[in-house]
């Protein structure tokens, strides 16, 4: 099985765009396209040029090959998704979102679909952890008992495991009991590198004292991104992080990654750097083991701010579906590459910029160029920057146009 730089899984669904504003009840008909948050992140990541797998399981119907095919349109490897004849693949309905009103429906058919019979029987593990990182979210611990156990197996420690990236997702509908946020809990303690949104820690945990306190609660993660809406998102590192922040083979040098290596706490005061409250101390105890050799042969290891703040550039949104995903696939893809920490919180606001701009969950990621142009800004122009439908499109090179 080959080695892949990122492996994700977890389900995916055909998605039913409205052709035009109003509620499900009124609108006449749909376009079809894909959503699905673990997919979704593989197919950025690939259009960004990484190597990507997606394991899953679809039905035996043309929505399953219809998923598959375009998955592996982006460049994806789909050659682990299994085909259930007995489930069907799942399907939803949305609106798109009112901006006046923020009015949003979602109408889900994904109950027995064939990706809730994912199991450590029935799943593809060999492929699954043959990836530099293994990306999962908490929608599939959610979906049944089965997936849970899925989960748990594949973030339990044990030696060469690849890095595991944790979004938390947290998803109140798709728990039908009460214990959902312990599970949660329990899975980003387990992961090294986790996403979570500072309004669903709040929903699901209760932490209400901002980042730090979210930190205070998941001191186990080596990196913790707390995203916080329009403001910007907030990264910690534990002290020892520096193996999982190395560049990997190819990357870039290390006199380049020092040039713009993030300010330790309290060396620079500008506007929007370092507004969190400290970092927490690690909490005694065993830690989830890593496989630090992910990511060698490496320069010495960075030495990133114990906590780093970086404020999201202005958006014209159009829907906000599939953001996350995207925020999470631009923070790896800069985390391949090495860069430090507030880069790779910028590239993160720039691929949630490119979906938040687009009615579809999955939305084309602006060139690597053009990004990293838009991430090298300094502080005052990238404070100016201001993002609208289309400008993903901008200064891409002719090859890079044509990335589905």
């Amino acid at each position: 099985m080959n080695v892949v730089d990122v492996v994700t899984l977890g389900e995916s669904m055909v998605t039913f765009l409205p052709t035009r504003p109003g509620r499900l009840a009124d609108v006449p008909s749909f376009e079809r396209a894909i959503g699905g948050a673990e997919s979704n992140v593989a197919c950025v990541l690939a259009a960004l040029g990484h190597s990507t797998r997606w394991v899953s399981r679809v039905g035996a119907d043309g929505f399953g090959d219809h998923l598959v095919a375009r998955i592996a349109g982006y460049g994806v490897d789909t050659g682990s998704v299994r085909t259930d004849p007995a489930r069907p693949t799942g399907v939803y309905f949305r609106t798109a979102a009112d901006r006046a009103t923020d009015a949003h429906e979602v109408a889900y058919y994904r109950a027995g679909s064939a990706a809730s019979a994912m199991s450590v029987t029935g799943t593809d593990l060999t492929a699954a952890r043959a990836g530099r990182v293994l990306h999962l979210s908490g929608i599939t611990a959610a979906l049944s008992p089965q997936c849970l156990e899925l989960m748990r197996e594949l973030t339990a420690p044990r030696p060469g495991r690849p890095l595991i990236s944790f979004d938390v997702n947290h998803r109140p509908g798709l728990w039908a009991a009460a214990d959902g946020a312990g599970v949660l809990l329990e899975l980003a303690r387990a992961a090294d590198l986790v996403f979570v949104g500072e309004d669903e820690a709040e929903h699901a945990w209760g932490v209400t004292g901002g980042p730090a306190a979210i930190r205070a609660l998941l001191p186990e993660p080596a990196l913790l991104v707390v995203k916080q809406a329009a403001q910007g998102a907030t990264a910690f590192a534990r002290d020892d992080a520096g193996e999982l922040l190395r560049p990997a083979a190819g990357g870039p040098a290390a006199g380049a990654a020092d040039a713009t290596r993030p300010e330790r706490s309290g060396e620079r005061g500008g506007a929007g750097r370092d507004r969190a409250a400290p970092a927490p101390s690690p909490a005694s105890g065993p830690r989830p083991a890593t496989a630090p050799h992910i990511f060698e042969p490496a320069p010495p290891a960075l030495e990133p701010a114990p906590h780093t703040f970086e404020p999201a550039p202005h958006v014209d949104v159009v829907a906000p579906v599939g953001a996350g995903d995207a925020f999470a696939a631009g923070f790896l893809s800069a985390t391949l590459r090495g860069l430090p920490v507030r880069h790779r919180l910028r590239y993160g606001h720039l691929m949630a910029a490119a979906a938040l701009t687009t009615p579809a969950d999955l939305a084309t990621p602006p060139g690597r160029g053009h990004a990293d142009r838009l991430a090298a800004l300094d502080d005052e122009a990238w404070g100016r920057l201001r993002l609208g439908p289309g400008w993903t499109q901008a200064e891409r090179a002719p090859e890079e146009a044509n990335t589905p």
